[in-house]
């Protein structure tokens, strides 16, 4: 289907489907819903009120619905199950992937979660996947993985394949462990059928196997996984034992996860599940408190402009200009902080590094304010006919832009090495600098050259 049409597509099913459960045409119903992809059938079913959602839910296989919320995302699924019966849901959690499972088990309320877990007939790999954070390799890795002894032959390895009968959604890599279930090395699908039936695995596996431990953090597994082109990332415990693998279907719900994470915290949003739909109650809160810091930050600024209220007083042109210098400063800023962000989330700051980068910014700083300090300079000299303004103006620039490298390289990276996010060097953070530095810049070389400008 052309990508341009999938709105239509999508809009003209959902009428359908809704006219076939407002009729309580359940054949007509599930066949309308089944028939989609289940990346459409999300899409669909969120448009779906409340009721009819319940509904729907109600005439669907366990199976369906699994698959169902296996594509959720973690909210939309835990608003899903509010109308579901424990016994059901342990129903429907038993046809999930491991991995799924603990992701919505752990985000239920405790009760409903234990509940739950005992009726599940075998509900030990979703116990072992709820020992971890859902933001580590733990958290994130299934059980759902191929692996065979070394000592194994190629011939026994392919059986093993046959009666697995893996989905295809499983990376046809092949782990290789020991009798104690030690990580020795990973084999891949065309070595495996290219080899003589009697080779035995150890003989064709690579040693040099990628693999992470269950407690690093979910950013950095992404980060692996795309710097060596992996499909699938082993985790292992402290003594090598494997425990499941990360697929990269997860790793791209991380990535998806980790840019609206950077993107919202530069916006000043520290609720990165907000959407423009989201209730009244829930955007205040992700969004009211950045704005509070930010009004404090502002009349910082101001105060910056009070000791000078008696320059201002005499030249009033001063207050027309201010602003330039101001934002000019918090737009290169931020420029930096962007660059500084997204080298810290993919890993591309070398150690020791800090000093060189710091000058290296300033110097584009410079350079930067140069060029823009001259253009306006000029500018406000023929506007208003007097050089000097010019000169201040063109000054103030330049010694604003040398700041705001500094502040976007010194921010995210003073952030990243206290432990937090460097994101948060948002534009309240930035602004709050060039902001109050850029007017005392700005205002103190105009008091210095006031005879001039009188």
């Amino acid at each position: 289907m052309a990508a341009d049409n999938r709105q239509e597509f999508r809009e003209t099913l959902l009428h359908q489907l809704q006219d076939a459960l407002h009729l309580q045409n359940i054949a007509l119903s599930t066949k309308l819903f089944l028939d989609l992809h289940p990346g459409d059938q999300v899409e669909v079913f969120e448009l779906l009120s409340n009721e009819q959602q319940d509904y729907l839910i109600s005439l669907l296989e366990d199976s369906d619905v699994a698959v169902l919320f296996s594509h959720q995302e973690d909210d939309e699924t835990l608003e899903a199950v509010k109308g579901i019966e424990v016994d059901r849901l342990a129903d429907i959690i038993e046809e999930m992937e491991p991995d799924e499972a603990a992701d919505l088990l752990g985000d239920l309320p405790p009760d409903i979660t234990k509940e739950a877990l005992e009726q599940i007939e075998d509900s030990r790999d979703i116990l072992q996947l709820l020992k971890f954070p859902d933001e580590t390799a733990g958290g994130r890795m299934t059980t759902d993985y191929i692996s065979v002894l070394s000592s194994a032959t190629a011939s026994h390895s392919i059986e093993v394949l046959r009666k697995l009968e893996p989905d295809t959604d499983v990376p046809y890599y092949i782990y290789v462990t020991d009798p104690d279930n030690k990580l020795l090395g990973v084999v891949g699908l065309r070595e495996l059928v290219v080899s003589s039936p009697d080779t035995t695995i150890s003989s064709i596996m690579d040693e040099e196997v990628f693999f992470t431990k269950a407690m690093l953090d979910q950013e950095e597994v992404a980060q692996i996984m795309v710097t060596y082109d992996l499909s699938s990332l082993p985790v292992v415990d402290d003594k090598n034992h494997l425990l499941g693998v990360v697929t990269h279907d997860d790793i791209m719900d991380v990535i998806l996860e980790e840019a609206t994470e950077d993107v919202y915290k530069l916006a000043s949003v520290s609720d990165t599940d907000l959407e423009p739909d989201s209730p009244v109650k829930e955007q205040i809160k992700g969004r009211l408190p950045w704005l509070f810091l930010n009004s404090l930050t502002a009349l910082f600024a101001s105060w910056v402009i009070s000791n000078f209220e008696g320059l201002i007083g005499q030249v009033a042109v001063l207050a027309i200009f201010q602003s330039v210098v101001a934002g000019q400063g918090g737009n290169a800023a931020s420029q930096s902080v962007a660059m500084f962000v997204r080298a810290i989330a993919l890993g591309n700051i070398p150690q020791n590094t800090t000093i060189k980068l710091l000058f290296r910014q300033m110097l584009v700083g410079l350079l930067q304010g140069l060029c823009i300090g001259t253009i306006v300079g000029i500018g406000v000299y023929l506007w208003r006919g007097n050089i000097y303004l010019g000169i201040v103006l063109g000054l103030a620039l330049v010694g604003n832009l040398i700041l705001a490298g500094i502040v976007g390289t010194l921010i995210p990276l003073g952030l990243k090495a206290v432990g937090q996010d460097p994101a948060l060097a948002s534009s309240v953070l930035v602004t709050a600098v060039t902001d109050s530095l850029g007017f005392f810049i700005f205002l103190s070389l105009a008091n210095y050259f006031l005879p001039n400008l009188l």
